[in-house]
């Protein structure tokens, strides 16, 4: 009988790629699930970024106002309809100042997730060589699907090392010298990811920082890729977080990505938009006609309203009201624990909390394991956002307050000590 061999023709690129990490933990929850229930310790989910809530019905409402509208099941276009390139530009002025040219500076997405994936489709060439091959420039520790979808694309990532020395926010120069001396050349660089507020460590950016972003990149002709997905996601009295875009000259080389998904609860249905260089969004627009034939119209209808209705903001803040109450009252949980938790600089935006695992454990990786097995409480260990992420873990505070003192109740009866 043949053996077919189906492993043997997968790519270069992902014959060494495993599952992504939030789909690995989601697998090993529900395995352990009967087992954790039974004894009094049902998983409470700290690792998706993903918000409980509900969406408002005053947009579900539109959603379904729109699915009754005559011609409305049929194919979009990669690029979205001209009512929602509108509405994007209209949000990027009220927003954030910006001018945007619907017509040429807006493309529709279904999610950003997909938005990055396929810019990186578009800017990097598949070379076997390794030091040929196409950089980009990713924050380490940052968003876990980055390196990944750089490298089924035969690029290579290159790490920026985000820590408390550097203020989450490294110095291009250091990064540029620090290539070349690993034989890196600058025409080797397709683009540079920032991305603040960040996931997973909430660390903010200012307009100054922007401008040295920019100002680097229009150097060497290198790709600015914003991933302004935690945008709206920011707690009430703080500085809204800012649009790269409002950097003079910023449109010259950036593209800028957007999520409607955290602030409305709305992650299922795959809202977003991307904005910049004209010559960008014609990249994205050649590789996402090739994947996919637009995002469903009556989404584009429901994200069209929401960017710009004020009921949809109001909402927002009332969710990150909540997500600043979650904060504390996390917080001083874990102090109660011993964390040292004055030693660390509390994000002002995003729902995530980054914090140095207990010194007894060898590894991230280990302490989230034992926090997941005997206590249910599902968290993310840093090596998952990268290489500088060890000795750290990531919890998601989305979940209700009252989840969130049982978490602390079980660590604490549980031994989840920091010292």
């Amino acid at each position: 009988m043949i053996q077919n061999d189906i492993q043997s023709l997968y790519s270069d690129n992902i014959r060494d790629m495993e599952v992504y990490i939030m789909f690995r933990i989601a697998k090993r929850v529900n395995e352990l699930t009967p087992e954790l229930t039974a004894k009094g310790r049902a998983p409470i989910k700290l690792s998706m970024g993903a918000p409980v809530f509900d969406p408002p019905q005053f947009l579900i409402d539109k959603l379904k106002e729109a699915l009754s509208e005559k011609g409305i099941n049929s194919y979009s276009t990669p690029k979205g309809e001209g009512f929602f390139a509108q509405a994007v530009a209209t949000r990027m002025k009220n927003r954030f100042g910006v001018d945007i040219d619907a017509n040429r500076e807006v493309c529709s997405l279904i999610g950003s997730k997909e938005g990055l994936a396929n810019i990186f489709r578009a800017m990097i060439s598949y070379r076997a060589n390794l030091d040929e091959q196409d950089v980009v420039m990713v924050p380490d520790p940052g968003y876990a699907s980055y390196v990944d979808a750089i490298k089924i694309c035969g690029g290579q990532p290159f790490p920026m090392k985000l820590s408390p020395e550097n203020k989450y926010q490294p110095d291009f120069g250091d990064l540029l010298s620090e290539m070349k001396a690993q034989g890196i050349t600058p025409k080797r660089i397709k683009g540079l990811i920032l991305n603040y507020p960040s996931n997973p460590i909430g660390a903010t950016a200012g307009l100054d920082y922007y401008q040295k972003a920019v100002d680097f990149c229009r150097e060497h002709n290198i790709l600015l890729i914003s991933d302004l997905a935690y945008a709206e996601v920011y707690f009430p009295g703080e500085e809204p977080p800012h649009s790269v875009l409002e950097i003079p000259g910023a449109k010259d080389i950036a593209i800028e990505f957007h999520s409607l998904s955290k602030p409305y609860g709305t992650t299922g249905w795959r809202m977003g938009f991307a904005v910049g260089h004209p010559d960008a969004i014609v990249a994205l627009e050649r590789v996402k006609g090739t994947m996919d034939s637009g995002l469903f119209k009556p989404i584009q209808k429901a994200a069209a309203f929401a960017m710009n209705s004020p009921e949809c903001h109001e909402f927002a803040m009332t969710q990150n009201k909540q997500y600043q109450i979650n904060q504390t009252k996390m917080l001083q949980g874990l102090k109660s624990l011993g964390w040292p938790v004055e030693q660390v600089s509390p994000p002002k935006a995003t729902f995530y909390l980054w914090m140095p695992i207990p010194p007894r454990y060898p590894s991230a990786t280990d302490f989230c394991n034992d926090l997941m097995e005997i206590s249910g409480v599902v968290a993310v260990p840093g090596t998952a956002f990268g290489q500088y992420g060890e000795g750290f873990f990531r919890m998601s505070l989305v979940d209700t307050p009252e989840k969130l003192e049982e978490v602390i109740q079980r660590m604490q009866m549980d031994g989840f000590t920091f010292h």
